[in-house]
């Protein structure tokens, strides 16, 4: 499952966003730094349409979705590449995850301390993205020690591998993360031996006060911050409120879209924030149906039908013989599974065929 951590300074709102994602206050959320020492985890169901109208159309009640594991990480401070404010045990924490939110404070509040004084989103970015580049200086320095000795050795491989960890290094120096160092895809996978807090895929999460949701496209902390995200990371920006994301949490479901509708707001900014996470590492989902349930899937993108198969069942793999196919949209449209059949939308792909998002398959297997 993937792996989603809320970093950034402290009380910048993580524990806040997090209670908000997972609908329940299971994280404390206190007005000083620190209040989060452990990680704090839970699960969350990716929201998707689609299967509410494959549910309806195939006439099952129950739709699992696919789900993210976030993790609550407490907040990074200026040396915390040195140990400082627990830095060390912080920086482990994020480096067993897979992809990253960062939580930045876009909002001024005398009662809510700030580490630094006072908020300042391109400083504070700046300050969590320079002590993790610093923590992956260290790790590419380790590393080329050990070439070192092989490159005197004559070994032409850790040359080359060398030349590629010069070129991060200087990226980093530079005060870029290594996720904009523009390398092809080989490189990415050697960079995969030498793993790198900063290359791992980002989303900025813009902090706001519930005033300033009805703004938020002149907002100047948030622009700068989306403008940031862009040049400097590459990677999108979710403005959202998580004090009044996590208050909803205690609002029936229909209680919480009559209050949003009554800010102008038609949908959370968590399931955004969910959805912008989910596409950081480029997955694709494919459903499958039964008697019983519709479920989404999840897989890397170019995978063949044998090996999504065998995300369901080895079995399944292992004795694959065909899927049969049919778009998610097309099945919806057509109304039923018989008149998807009658109108020609399903088909029949063997194990290379590289499954497409939306797909829905159906497995036949022997073993």
């Amino acid at each position: 499952m993937l792996k989603a951590g809320i970093i950034g300074l402290p009380n910048v709102g993580k524990s806040t966003l997090f209670n908000a994602l997972v609908r329940a206050h299971l994280a404390p959320a206190a007005n000083y730094p620190f209040c989060t020492i452990e990680p704090n985890r839970g699960v969350v169901a990716v929201p998707d349409p689609r299967l509410d109208a494959l549910a309806r159309v195939v006439g099952v009640e129950t739709r699992i979705p696919a789900a993210i594991e976030f993790v609550d990480i407490a907040g990074l401070v200026r040396g915390a590449s040195r140990g400082e404010g627990l830095g060390n045990q912080f920086l482990a924490h994020i480096r067993e995850v897979d992809a990253l939110v960062h939580v930045v404070r876009c909002f001024d509040d005398p009662d809510v301390a700030h580490v630094t004084g006072t908020p300042d989103p391109l400083r504070d970015i700046e300050i969590v993205l320079t002590e993790l580049i610093l923590a992956d200086l260290e790790v590419l320095r380790r590393r080329r020690e050990r070439l070192a000795r092989e490159i005197r050795a004559g070994n032409k491989a850790a040359q080359t591998e060398d030349q590629l960890w010069q070129r991060v290094q200087t990226h980093l120096e530079s005060g870029r993360p290594a996720s904009t160092a523009g390398l092809s895809r080989d490189e990415e996978t050697l960079l995969s031996a030498c793993p790198m807090l900063t290359a791992k895929p980002t989303v900025l999460a813009a902090n706001v006060r519930e005033e300033q949701l009805a703004r938020l496209d002149s907002d100047p902390r948030v622009r700068a911050v989306r403008q940031y995200a862009r040049e400097h990371h590459g990677c999108e920006t979710v403005a959202l409120c998580a004090q009044l994301e996590s208050d909803l949490v205690d609002l029936s479901p229909d209680e919480a879209a009559e209050y949003l509708r009554s800010l102008g707001i038609t949908e959370t900014g968590v399931n955004e924030l969910i959805r912008a996470t989910w596409r950081l590492l480029n997955l694709r989902t494919f459903f499958t149906f039964n008697e019983r349930e519709v479920r989404a899937w999840t897989i890397p993108a170019g995978t063949p039908a044998a090996k999504a198969a065998g995300r369901i069942h080895t079995d399944f793999e292992r004795g694959f013989i065909r899927a049969e196919r049919v778009f998610w949209k097309d099945l919806v449209e057509a109304g039923s599974v018989a008149r998807a059949r009658e109108q020609g939308h399903y088909a029949h792909e063997g194990r290379d065929y590289e499954v497409r998002d939306g797909d829905v398959l159906l497995f036949r297997f022997h073993v």
